[in-house]
């Protein structure tokens, strides 16, 4: 087997560095609690916010979140299927990962404004209200996945969250741009 971490810098993001999950992890699973990846997150947003400011750490998460749409969405969706077969893919998708239950509330100028909603989010459903969104990382991750299927760039932002006071997390997504092929 290949040294991934050889091959390219560790810390370059490629597909193949996920690995085989199910072989390396035969006995334990692919699966995970919430509690692990919180504790990844909200360390690694502590320590980012501590060093950079709030301001930054949020747009590196939102940077990180879009790489991860970006990358999910090529590897895991079919960006060829119309646009209600790729809503009902994402929708389980979500579902099966165990990142949240997807619904599109509002559909507006043919998809240039999309309110969606995501319930039981893994980044921040059971918390405690703080009167703030929190899922930064859920924003740029909407948006990468949005921007690979439709070659449009989105601006998303969280409205409503499980830390503000919701029991849902909302997203207001805006068509910016067309991307360059």
């Amino acid at each position: 087997m290949a040294n991934i971490f050889m091959q390219e810098p560790h810390h370059i993001f490629s597909w193949n560095k996920l690995g085989n999950i199910k072989e390396g992890r035969e006995d334990l699973g692919e699966d995970v609690p919430v509690v692990v990846y919180r504790l990844m997150e909200y360390t690694m947003n502590h320590v980012l916010a501590a060093e950079y400011g709030k301001e930054q750490a949020d747009e590196l998460f939102r940077k990180a979140g879009y790489l991860a749409g970006s990358e999910l969405a090529e590897h895991m969706l079919d960006l060829n299927a119309d646009f209600d077969a790729f809503v009902a893919q994402l929708q389980k998708l979500l579902k099966d990962l165990k990142i949240g239950i997807l619904r599109v509330e509002k559909l507006e100028d043919g998809g240039g404004k999309i309110i969606l909603t995501v319930a039981q989010d893994l980044d921040c459903s059971g918390l405690e209200p703080s009167n703030e969104v929190v899922c930064n990382y859920d924003e740029g991750f909407i948006a990468g996945i949005l921007e690979k299927y439709t070659k449009t760039e989105y601006l998303v932002r969280e409205v409503d969250c499980w830390s503000s006071g919701a029991r849902v997390c909302r997203f207001r997504c805006t068509a910016e741009h067309k991307v360059q092929e």
